[in-house]
């Protein structure tokens, strides 16, 4: 977890500079195993949160693949640049540097938000067309904002949600 929380600080401490397609890769696959190594170890304590917590990495790449994309608009590209910075933070609401990749959970959860607040003016092929997910983009968030409470608690939730207002 030391080291999670090294390179976290490190993602922050660099967020002035422009997230490169090479460095959102990056994270990518770091977090994308570091979920996997977590789930491995943890095995069938973490089941209802396992399936959640691997669309983490995914909908970190919707965020940044939304945000240089020249369809969606300069409003909707700061709500998404919110969530994208969430996932860098060190020190959110649920720190993984802290408690490891079930940290992941309140990204997951703002992040989805922020999406779901997009939807009425962005075409959702657009979302589609950019989402690496196995279901749809949808069904995908509907299904993360119904289990939000679960996932990270009422008080939580509405903490995240005023972080995106």
């Amino acid at each position: 977890m030391a080291n999670e929380m090294d390179d976290n600080f490190e993602e922050s401490a660099s967020m002035a500079d422009p997230v490169s397609q090479d460095r959102a890769q990056r994270f990518y696959d770091r977090v994308r195993d570091s979920i996997r190594n977590y789930l491995e170890t943890k095995g069938g304590k973490l089941e209802k949160f396992g399936d959640y917590l691997l669309l983490v990495p995914d909908t970190f790449m919707l965020l940044w693949r939304l945000v240089n994309d020249p369809r969606v608009n300069s409003k909707n590209k700061m709500l998404l640049g919110s969530g994208l910075a969430y996932y860098f933070f060190p020190f959110d609401i649920i720190p993984e540097g802290f408690v490891g990749p079930i940290g992941y959970l309140d990204d997951l959860v703002f992040a989805v938000y922020m999406l779901n607040r997009m939807i009425g003016d962005t075409d959702v092929e657009v979302l589609r067309e950019h989402w690496s997910g196995d279901e749809d983009v949808l069904h995908m968030i509907r299904k993360v904002l119904d289990a939000a409470d679960n996932l990270v608690g009422g008080d939580l939730l509405s903490k995240l949600k005023n972080m995106g207002k």
